[in-house]
């Protein structure tokens, strides 16, 4: 049975009341669906995988282009979507709060922006510039009246600011500021990852997994973690196989590489199956 934007989005928010739950991250349809075969609960979109299927860098799509991706994804799957939205795509509030508006409008059921400037030499929005830009996309989904998740992110550690104390601080008045649920991708440690869960607690965290890690879900659900997330991971992982595979056959020519490809049968009879359902 096909589910309503709205059923989506009441499903979502019910996922952040108790519990933890994985919310893999595909970059295309097809992952989409396969995602949702696997059993999965929900899906994030991951703008780095979605880059790198356009031959393009993180960060260098377009507005519009994002948007049409996630009219995509949401159609895709019955799954509930969250919308890696960088930041927002605007420096100002005005224009973080109209672009909160269309991204609502493509059917997610929540929405990350971060505090990045894209900026290599001042790479962090200001605190009080950060927080008016969390409050302008807190009154914008107020006011479209869809009860869609609003994600604060706090990006120290992913701009090379390893500063714990000022990740929990922003997070913290993002929290203030309206935010359902909060993010600091780049925290690996468990004292790391219990300073954030406690200290916005009783509001969700998300933790990234991106790479291996001595945690398993078990452990992260242990430290009070409500989802995980793996951003661009899978997609780096299917290009890890493509590169191994191509530059053997390159170099070496060699084609053991397919050895471990998945058969195209299998695949064709899972999206049929999915068409059908």
């Amino acid at each position: 049975m096909t589910k309503s934007i709205t059923e989506k989005r009441a499903l979502f928010r019910n996922l952040h009341e108790q519990g933890c739950f994985v919310l893999p991250n595909p970059w295309d349809a097809g992952s989409a669906r396969l995602l949702q075969g696997l059993g999965f609960k929900a899906l994030a979109t991951t703008s780095s995988g979605f880059a790198w299927s356009l031959g393009h860098a993180d960060g260098d799509i377009p507005l519009e282009t994002t948007l049409a991706h996630l009219r995509d994804i949401v159609a895709a799957t019955d799954l509930p979507v969250n919308a890696d939205f960088g930041n927002g795509f605007a420096a100002d509030a005005q224009g973080v709060a109209d672009n909160v508006r269309l991204v609502v409008a493509t059917g997610v059921a929540g929405l990350s922006i971060e505090d990045a400037t894209g900026d290599d030499a001042s790479p962090l929005f200001a605190i009080d510039t950060a927080v008016e830009r969390m409050r302008a996309a807190r009154r914008a989904i107020d006011e479209s009246h869809t009860d869609t998740l609003l994600i604060g992110r706090a990006e120290n550690f992913f701009v090379g600011r390893p500063d714990l104390p000022d990740t929990i601080a922003r997070l913290q008045a993002y929290a203030a500021a309206g935010a359902d649920c909060l993010y600091a991708p780049g925290i690996r440690t468990r004292e790391e990852i219990a300073a954030v869960v406690n200290a916005v607690a009783p509001k969700p965290v998300n933790l990234l997994i991106g790479s291996n890690s001595e945690l398993t879900l078990q452990d992260i659900a242990a430290l009070g973690v409500r989802r995980v997330s793996v951003g661009g991971g899978l997609a780096r992982a299917a290009w890890g196989g493509f590169m191994r595979t191509a530059r053997a056959i390159a170099q070496d020519g060699r084609f053991d590489g397919f050895d471990s490809s998945v058969p195209g049968a299998e695949l064709n009879a899972f999206f049929r199956k999915s068409d059908d359902a």
